[in-house]
């Protein structure tokens, strides 16, 4: 009998377990029928029916760019000499000639004066030949000198008619060199860097300033292979400097004919209208057609979000029904639909706003 009753109560305790777990998963609970919410139709003047619409959009790719100038200036000095003078910094705006930097001239000075020395004598060596010659002329004329003494006469006048020529490209040179020391601008711009200070040592070749004009500037991009081939010179781009939040219409104007071997791909170089502000170096993009595409869009008033879900009304069989969607870039006022609706639907849109909707 005591067995039985331990039996018995083990077998009373399952059942109770049993029932307790099933009543926890609802077993004895009046079950929600499946399937897709509806709702009959809003009659409403603030709710209107849109088709979704099929739409055909120009694709593009972009290809990033850098903002370089068109004129640019890297002066270098032709002299070994010491830095006298030096009218510049980075930043500052100069006018076309204004003088930059100078270089002791001592020596070039002294030079050019030895040069123009050299040209005075030669000159008077040549005047008192020519009045030789014009004397032995006027005396082989008249048979008082030999015709061997006029030729002489002839030849100093031609030597020294040299000399004087190659004493006057002397001068020439010498005032050429003298102007190495003096460094003025080559154009209307904006200096990069200034790289001297008075006291310094400069080299042939050494670069002294660099500066650019920054009113002509120009977008290179390195733009692949299969769309380079597509471009040409002339043809209008869009350009965008993301920084200044600047987009304008740009124009090819030179394609490198040479591709890049590592990465397949061509420089593209662009102009356009060039707002302040704007400096070398910064970055950009370039769009770049690539023909059309079909895009899904429904009006962005027509999307509400509940909680992670993107959901739309859509009118089907007049009634409403309430439809997860996967939604993509945002078109003025439309919004594209990646997946959960087909063309020709028709989808409820709110004429308030609201809270949620949109992308």
């Amino acid at each position: 009998m005591k067995l039985l009753t331990k039996i018995s109560g083990a077998l009373i305790a399952t059942a109770v377990i049993i029932v307790m777990l099933l009543s926890l998963a609802g077993v004895f609970h009046k079950k929600v029928p499946g399937g897709v919410a509806e709702s009959p139709p809003q009659k409403s003047a603030d709710h209107t029916l849109v088709a979704v619409k099929l739409i055909k959009r120009q694709r593009f790719e972009t290809a990033i760019g850098t903002i370089k100038p068109v004129h640019e200036s890297a002066m270098a000095s032709k002299l070994l000499a010491r830095v006298v003078e030096v009218n510049v910094k980075a930043g500052q705006a100069v006018k076309k000639d204004e003088l930059l930097i100078k270089l002791d001239d001592a020596d070039l000075q002294a030079r050019l004066q030895q040069a123009e020395a050299n040209e005075a004598t030669s000159l008077a060596r040549k005047q008192q030949a020519e009045s030789e010659y014009a004397r032995s002329k006027r005396l082989l004329e008249k048979s008082a000198v030999s015709q061997s003494e006029y030729d002489q006469a002839l030849t100093a006048m031609q030597a020294t008619t040299s000399e004087a020529e190659r004493a006057k490209q002397s001068v020439r040179e010498a005032r050429v060199i003298l102007e190495y020391a003096t460094l003025r601008s080559p154009l209307d711009g904006t200096v990069v860097d200034k790289r001297v200070e008075v006291g310094d040592t400069v080299t042939p070749g050494q670069v002294l300033v660099t500066m650019y004009d920054p009113t002509h500037m120009q977008m290179v991009a390195v733009v692949r292979e299969s769309l380079a081939m597509r471009l040409t010179v002339g043809q209008k781009l869009t350009a965008t400097l993301e920084s200044l939040g600047y987009e304008c219409d740009a124009t090819v104007s030179e394609i490198v004919p040479e591709a890049q071997a590592a990465s397949r791909s061509f420089i593209v170089k662009v102009i356009g209208p060039c707002p302040s502000g704007v400096y070398s170096g910064m970055f950009g993009r370039l769009k770049l057609p690539m023909g059309d595409e079909e895009v899904l869009v429904i009006p962005e008033k027509a999307v509400r979000r509940v909680g992670q879900l993107t959901l739309v009304d859509v009118e089907h069989e007049h009634r409403v029904q309430r439809r997860a969607v996967q939604l993509g870039r945002d078109f003025d006022g439309e919004v594209e639909v990646l997946s959960g609706l087909r063309p020709d639907e028709q989808v409820v849109v709110s004429a308030a706003p609201t809270e949620g909707a949109g992308q």
